[in-house]
């Protein structure tokens, strides 16, 4: 499965070991989940992970953005026709569109409006994680 990760994912999961974001981060970690990337992404990822007043552990954000870099999907976009509200989460859309992503995750649907996605479906990390729940399920199949 191909997913574009927003930045606020990625921030809650190093700053919590629990729940439904740091659950996406091991699933990308260990491969199971392709990560969508571009320079613009994993720039942004860089920048906010290493913003001091978010006390993320240094090195463990640089563990995390360079297995991104080595085992992430790097694709090449186009801009969206119409911007979202906030221009700096068009790169997300872009990405995860020319990246072939079954989805973007985000902690704020709000900033990815359905018209402005062109059809990639925008999920909560909890929401992702049914998902994959669902198909590890299809895959073992009945007791």
């Amino acid at each position: 499965m191909r997913i574009v990760l927003d930045t606020n994912v990625l921030v809650s999961a190093l700053l919590s070991p629990f729940g439904p974001p740091a659950r996406i981060l091991g699933l990308v970690m260990a491969g199971a989940v392709s990560c969508c990337v571009d320079a613009r992404i994993l720039a942004e990822y860089d920048d906010v992970t290493h913003r001091p007043r978010l006390s993320i552990d240094s090195s463990k954000a640089d563990d995390v953005l360079e297995e991104l870099r080595r085992s992430g999907l790097s694709v090449g976009s186009f801009p969206l026709p119409r911007p979202l509200p906030d221009q700096d989460d068009d790169q997300f859309v872009e990405v995860g569109l020319a990246g072939g992503a079954q989805c973007l995750v985000t902690g704020n649907r709000a900033h990815f409006p359905d018209d402005r996605c062109l059809g990639l479906p925008v999920l909560s990390p909890a929401e992702l994680v049914e998902v994959v729940r669902g198909r590890q399920q299809e895959q073992d199949g009945p007791d």
